[in-house]
Order: C-alpha cells, then structure tokens, then sequence
C-alpha cells in the first residue's frame, strides 16, 4: 500500500486548492485502478496545531506529535498551496515549521520529520497560478532536507468563471499537466 498524504494550504471550507486536491485525488485512483495498485490518499488536517514556540517545543504538543506521526508513515506528501501576497500562508509556513524541528531536544542530529520525505506541489492563484508561494516553498522545502519532486510543481491560473462560480474550472492543458504531475510523482515515490 502507497500512502500519499494530502497538505491544503488554505483553511477556506470551499478552497480553490482545495478542489484541486480532490481532482488530483481522483487521478490517483484512476491510475490506482489501471495499474492494479493499491494507493490511499489522506488529508492532513493541523487546524489544531499551535504556533510554533521554542518554550512549548518539548515536550510537543499532542497536535504535533499526531502531524509527525501521520507525516512519518506517508510515502510521499503532496502540498496544495494559495497564494497571499506574492508567498505561501503563514498557515502552511507553521507546519512547516514544526515538521522541520529536530525531534529530540537540543540534538540536531536526530533528523526531522520532514527530512527526505517525498514531496510535490501544486498551486491555484490568480493570474501567477501561485508562481511566488510555489517558487518561495520549493526553496524552503529544499532548504529543510525535502527530496523535492518536479520542482515547483503544476501551477494553476483561476479564470474569471471560476471566481464567479466558486467551483475551479480546468482547461484541458491544466488537466494534462496534473495529469503527468500524479504519474510521475507515484512513480518517483515508488523508487
């Protein structure tokens, strides 16, 4: 069984990336089931993890300890990021934070819990199809020991229907490059 774990970046009920993630989890059951494979995709949910605070660091909060715990046993991670202001949110900014901290108190030696985990990104914005926060997490995600896949990943840009509608509307050429970005990120997790 492959566990590929789902990060949304956005807290919107109704989030554009949001969407994508559930159509990106759609491909991956379609290939699941044309290649006889067993992938279960799950979604992270750290609404209830605090900002991050060297004082309350050890012993972790519980909330943390679950997030590292469901991010331990994932075999690659796919994050779904917004974009506020020309960069990802300090939502997503938070987990990372905490995922990126050493696991044992003052011993940096004993790994993260984000260190070399498999990791892709996609990213739904406005005209940039969040260019900025895609670009800016492929560089910390780099920098915190990720094995970063496909670089800054599939970016989506919203067309005016989807703002008047609230539901993402993709074009064919979207749909082909998630599409590749699902086949070669299962592949590259398989490795």
């Amino acid at each position: 069984m492959t566990n590929i774990l789902f990060i949304v970046g956005s807290t919107r009920k109704n989030s554009f990336n949001r969407q994508l993630a559930k159509i990106t989890e759609k491909l991956i059951a379609k290939y699941a089931s044309n290649n006889c494979s067993q992938i279960q995709v799950s979604y992270l949910d750290f609404n209830d993890v605090p900002f991050f605070n060297q004082d309350t660091e050890f012993p972790p909060p519980d909330s943390v300890s679950r997030i590292r715990s469901e991010f331990s046993k994932a075999d690659g991670i796919w994050i779904f990021t917004p974009e506020y202001n020309q960069s990802y949110p300090g939502y997503l900014k938070n987990l990372i934070d905490w995922l990126s901290r050493p696991l044992k108190k003052n011993d940096f030696s004993s790994g993260t819990s984000a260190q070399n985990k498999k990791i892709t990104i996609s990213g739904v914005s406005g005209k940039s199809a969040a260019g900025n926060s895609r670009k800016k997490l492929s560089e910390l995600l780099t920098y915190i020991g990720t094995d970063l896949f496909f670089g800054e990943g599939t970016g989506i840009a919203l067309n005016g229907q989807s703002f008047a509608t609230d539901t993402l509307s993709l074009t064919d050429e979207n749909l082909e490059k998630l599409h590749m970005q699902v086949l070669e990120f299962l592949r590259f997790v398989k490795e």
